[in-house]
């Protein structure tokens, strides 16, 4: 792990908010704040013209055309849209996120020097296409990203170290067992989590990239529209400019039922206006589903972890969503006792990203900025992870060739380490060579699941004949890097591939992203 010259810091990129942190000289995870005084950023990103972009906390009524405004990107991550096309050049999610990134480091150089080196969060449940382009993202934006990190992880490290219990065996020296249930603004987790003062065993995770505090606003759009509709007889969620303030007010909304028992929003459209009050027993009833399937989620986890609820500890609540009243007495119902509020569910991400980033530049770097009296602690840490996705192999029924399934050969929630050994037969005579194409997902059926790679036998024998053996090594390993090994057993023709994520579609490279990033003005 090589750490470039200049500070480390910890970066909570979200769907809805970012953040930026690092471990002060007294051992406290601070939040940097923007010029502003922000110390939370909206992960909102605004083309203002050629290359100039605005990031963080937007003005609705300063905006022309909504089209201008990109939002959620980090629920695109992973993929191949083009979100935004300037000069020619073709955006996709992780070079918007690289702005939003951009902000974040610039922030951070005003409060506390020079950064170079970042340790980034992501969703338990993101796959790994999700988490390459991430650590893209970083490196679009003139970062050196030393890790990634899930956030049910950070949160963890957060809560222990807040505690005062991380790399401390004179506080205490027993072990606790934490469910981390995080809910932010466009993807959700839960989380198992075993932990002493000196080390971190994740059980076992399950979640949805696409549940999240969006769609508990968006719920809010639909009463206020619906109301709308028949009162007028029109929609006005036809209208982008409209739907772009109706969105904002709908949110701020979502924020005061979490305080107050009801409040109101005041649609202005088509030369009409109409006020709609909202209680926070309706918005409840109307949010009752998706609520109901983070219980679901919840309630699978423990029983697949065979994890009873009074072995838990403590319930920590992770992402601003989780501020809505129901979540908590949702969970007190589930676990029987009520979640912990240590922590600051919006900053516990970037915190503990903080100090995962400060335990990696304690072990690795040759001359860590961290002060020395924290040193040995931080050194102590060790923690041990799972994977979030099943790890295979495609196959194909020998009977029926356009039939392809998905073997699983490290399931989810393997502990890693994971090493998986086997053996397979090829189905025809005399191929020209040997396909080995690498699948993440749960699904049976190959077509339901991520590919990630793949590899490729050559130079087999003449005449080899259908049935022959191949022995394929799966291994993944703690930095979540994925080595594949094939060898045909029949000549002993071997292949391997190492899994990194980069789309040949994509039209430059992270380095040449860079360079177009810089050219870029970010407010």
């Amino acid at each position: 792990m090589e750490f470039a010259d200049g500070l480390t810091v910890g970066i909570d990129l979200g769907t809805s908010n970012s953040a930026i942190a690092y471990l002060n000289a007294d051992g406290e995870p601070v939040l940097l704040p923007d010029e502003s005084g922000y110390d939370i950023t909206p992960s909102i990103v605004r083309f203002t013209g050629g290359q100039d972009v605005e990031v963080g906390h937007l003005d609705p009524d300063d905006i022309a055309d909504p089209d201008d405004v990109l939002v959620a990107v980090k629920r695109q991550m992973g993929t191949q849209d083009v979100v935004r096309e300037v000069d020619g050049q073709q955006l996709r999610p992780e070079f918007i996120s690289a702005l939003i990134l951009r902000k974040l480091k610039q922030a951070a150089e005003a409060n506390i020097g020079p950064v170079a080196n970042a340790v980034i969060s992501v969703p338990y449940y993101f796959n790994d296409p999700c988490r390459r382009a991430t650590r893209d993202a970083g490196e679009i934006a003139g970062l050196n990203v030393v890790d990634i990190i899930n956030e049910p992880t950070a949160a963890t490290l957060a809560y222990a170290w807040i505690c005062g219990e991380l790399g401390r065996t004179e506080v205490f020296s027993s072990e606790k067992k934490i469910l981390v249930y995080d809910l932010g603004g466009g993807t959700f987790d839960a989380t198992l989590v075993r932990y002493t003062p000196t080390d971190f065993q994740v059980i076992g995770t399950d979640g949805d990239t696409f549940l999240g505090g969006l769609d508990w606003t968006k719920r809010i759009v639909d009463i206020v529209s619906d109301k709308f509709i028949q009162r007028f007889d029109v929609d006005p969620r036809d209208d982008p400019y409209v739907m772009l303030h109706l969105t904002a007010q709908c949110d701020v909304a979502k924020h005061e039922l979490s305080v107050k028992q009801s409040t109101s929003v005041t649609l202005y459209y088509d030369d009409t206006e109409l006020n709609v009050s909202i209680s926070r027993k309706d918005f409840h009833q109307r949010t009752a589903d998706l609520l109901q399937r983070t219980r679901d989620t919840v309630e699978l986890l423990l029983a697949n972890c065979q994890t009873d609820v009074s072995e838990l500890h403590e319930t920590i609540l992770i992402g601003g969503s989780t501020a809505i009243p129901a979540v908590s007495d949702m969970l007190e119902e589930v676990t029987g006792r009520r979640p912990s509020t240590r922590l600051d569910p919006e900053r516990a991400v970037a915190q503990g990203a903080a100090v995962h980033a400060a335990i990696l530049e304690a072990r690795y770097r040759k001359e860590s900025t961290v002060a020395d009296s924290l040193l040995k602690r931080l050194r102590s840490v060790r923690a041990e992870d799972v994977n979030s996705h099943s790890l295979g192999i495609e196959l194909t029924d020998p009977t029926d060739r356009t039939q392809k399934t998905n073997h699983i050969m490290i399931p989810r929630n393997s502990q890693l380490p994971s090493n998986k050994r086997q053996r397979f037969k090829t189905n025809k005579a005399n191929p020209e060579g040997i396909r080995i194409r690498l699948l993440e997902g749960e699904s049976s059926e190959a077509s339901a699941c991520t590919v990630v790679g793949e590899c490729r036998i050559t130079g087999l024998p003449q005449d080899l004949p259908a049935g022959s053996p191949v022995e394929v090594t799966y291994q993944y390993d703690v930095n979540r890097h994925i080595n594949v090994y094939a060898k045909e057993l029949t000549g002993g023709n071997e292949a391997s591939v190492r899994i990194v994520w980069d789309s040949a579609d994509s039209l430059t490279s992270a380095e040449d992203l860079q360079q177009v990033a810089d050219a870029y003005a970010v407010h």
